[in-house]
């Protein structure tokens, strides 16, 4: 399966559109509902698709429900595969090659007038070094015809390219915009070890659609998904340039850093392709950024008491807030809850824990479980001096922060009528 097999359903955007805030503007007027953009104006040949790969999008492409995808991604962790190679002659990602490299005919938007210039952000980089494969999500200023600035923040990414740069090497990369869902969804896991993400893809890929992940070796030796939109051959070097002001998750400016510049020396790309241009701060971003973080934040929960589901919310920017359900069964258990979840996404701020009977998706039925079964001096849970998160600019200047947990379960041994909802 292929990204612009899950474009069904898509408006259709036919009107000459600018890559300079046309995108946004569009999308913002629309409602944000996913589109396709059919004439980009400084882009003949190629398209762009935004807000396509929402949750509800995506499980119903996948003829799933929300819960069931949690523990897909899950499983695909614990059992990760090899993908399978194809000939260079059966990898659409490979149909076309740039003559000379020219990033700027790439659908690559400006969105937000506040940022720096054209970003990718839904752009994922392949990289291998030392024998360590690593595909990770990275946002990319474009610089020029030929290179972007990359904001790496401290993971694995980062360790091999700054252990590289010690050894006076460049990191060899390839830079891949719409591949299969499944590969966007292994890419933004976090392993605490180094893991392969596109064996974990590969496993998802098959377990989602019935079939191996395609992959195709390219000429600097990276693998990439055969089916994709577009795949970049690249390095990423020592030099250093500004990157950022940048609109983030929280729909906060970024600030502007020394980061790494990559030095792009091919494009391929797809037939009349799509190029996936993501809005940041809108659901896609929160989507894609949050829904892998949410089988980590189960398994953790389920070590201690029974979990059945687990979101992270928009009103927390799919990053630093989660509603967690559970089915307790001890004193005490809701508490357990909070503090294993905090754990599982060191990244997170709040959690509330609610039961089966709660939407979890539905910040009103969460509000109205707070205010029904949680006691603010007996079920809070305040944790201090915790390792914060850089998207969050509350932060102290340490980097630290304060969490909170909220316990809106019915509590043991209470009368359980008296907290249903009986409408």
């Amino acid at each position: 399966m292929a990204f612009r097999d899950l474009l069904g359903g898509a408006i259709r955007h036919s009107e000459s559109i600018s890559v300079n805030h046309g995108i946004l503007d569009a999308s913002q007027t629309g409602g944000h509902v996913a589109t396709v953009f059919e004439n980009i104006s400084e882009c003949p040949g190629h398209r762009a698709a935004a807000n396509v790969l929402v949750r509800e999008r995506l499980c119903e492409a996948f003829s799933i429900e929300p819960g069931e995808l949690i523990d897909i991604l899950a499983w695909a962790m614990d059992n990760p595969e090899e993908p399978v190679e194809v000939e260079r002659s059966d990898a659409v990602v490979l149909q076309n090659t740039q003559g000379e490299v020219n990033l700027h005919a790439i659908p690559i938007p400006w969105h937000h007038r506040a940022d720096r210039g054209r970003y990718q952000s839904a752009s994922i980089i392949v990289a291998q070094y030392g024998g360590v494969r690593n595909v990770s999500f990275h946002r990319q200023f474009l610089r020029d015809s030929k290179s972007c600035v990359s904001r790496f923040v401290p993971r694995h990414l980062k360790t091999m390219v700054d252990s590289a740069h010690s050894n006076g090497s460049e990191v060899p990369i390839c830079v891949v915009n719409a591949p299969d869902p499944t590969v966007l969804l292994a890419a933004a896991m976090s392993f605490t070890e180094h893991i392969d993400e596109l064996k974990v893809a590969a496993a998802l890929h098959r377990r989602i659609h019935g079939s191996p992940l395609r992959i195709v070796t390219l000429d600097n030796g990276i693998a990439v998904p055969a089916d994709a939109e577009y795949a970049m051959e690249a390095r990423i070097t020592s030099d250093k340039s500004d990157e950022g002001p940048y609109v983030d998750i929280t729909g906060t400016l970024d600030d502007i850093r020394q980061e790494s510049v990559i030095v792009y020396d091919s494009v391929h790309h797809r037939d009349n392709p799509v190029f996936h241009a993501l809005i940041p701060a809108e659901r896609e971003h929160r989507t894609l950024m949050g829904l892998p973080r949410a089988p980590t934040i189960k398994k953790a929960v389920s070590e201690v008491v029974a979990c059945t589901d687990v979101h992270l919310t928009d009103g927390g920017s799919g990053w630093l807030s989660a509603v967690v359900q559970i089915v307790p069964e001890e004193p005490g258990d809701g508490r357990r809850a909070i503090e294993a979840a905090i754990k599982g996404h060191g990244s997170m701020k709040q959690v509330v824990v609610v039961d089966t009977d709660i939407d979890i998706a539905d910040p009103v039925r969460v509000e109205w479980a707070l205010m029904t079964r949680w006691q603010p001096d007996r079920d809070t849970v305040i944790l201090s001096d915790q390792k914060g998160s850089s998207l969050d600019p509350s932060r102290y200047e340490d980097g630290k922060t304060s969490k909170i947990g909220m316990d809106a379960t019915i509590k043991s041994g209470s009368d359980e009528s008296a907290f249903r909802s009986a409408v």
